[in-house]
């Protein structure tokens, strides 16, 4: 975890900012700004993300045979995976296109298969648990979700156990401020702010 939080913090996929905090889409004001998509510039980074989800995947999923990721953010990664295990590769939309086939899931999604998610961040868990249970309704078997990184916040914690869904990440929010501070991206004064925003995040 701590490899890959000094990767995102060192190339700015995440940055932290407790001085003057981002705003993200939500309209949450928030310390810290994630986006893993610029992973994706930098080769070394993105063969080590994509082979920690390849070693997780064969460790704890033998029976997967098909990966999904979930539209925007892992679909590149997701298909980087998917052509390391040599397995099928679908991506699952935020909503049904609004003209020709409609879809919501994109791909030749097998019947009855073995389906390992992949996702790039989770905040609330919603659009995550969105992508799963779009899956489950073309009768397949979500057989987990995998994520780049998580805030830990407690409501994704919660959806996931409702949605009876196995989810692990790679790197998190708890693991990232510790090296941000070690690594001297932060000032070891904010530790608290941090964890405390953390702690009483409420979605709006």
């Amino acid at each position: 975890m701590k490899i890959l939080a000094e990767y995102l913090l060192s190339i700015k996929a995440i940055e932290l900012n407790p001085e003057t905090p981002f705003t993200w889409a939500s309209g949450i004001k928030s310390p810290i700004y994630c986006d893993n998509r610029q992973t994706l510039s930098y080769p070394e980074i993105r063969n080590f993300i994509k082979l920690q989800f390849v070693d997780f995947i064969k460790k704890n999923y033998p029976q997967a045979n098909t990966i999904a990721g979930v539209a925007t953010g892992a679909i590149a990664i997701g298909a980087l995976v998917a052509d390391e295990l040599d397995f099928p590769f679908v991506y699952i939309r935020a909503k049904a296109k609004e003209h020709g086939r409609k879809n919501l899931i994109e791909g030749k999604l097998p019947q009855n298969s073995n389906v390992v998610v992949i996702e790039d961040l989770i905040s609330t868990g919603g659009s995550s648990i969105a992508a799963v249970e779009a899956l489950r309704a073309n009768n397949v078997n979500v057989l987990g979700l995998l994520a780049i990184f998580s805030y830990g916040f407690d409501i994704a914690e919660k959806a996931f156990v409702n949605a009876k869904c196995k989810f692990d990440t790679l790197s998190n929010y708890s693991s990232l401020i510790q090296v941000a501070i070690e690594k001297n991206y932060l000032k070891k004064e904010y530790l608290k702010i941090l964890e405390d925003w953390r702690r009483n995040f409420t979605s709006v």
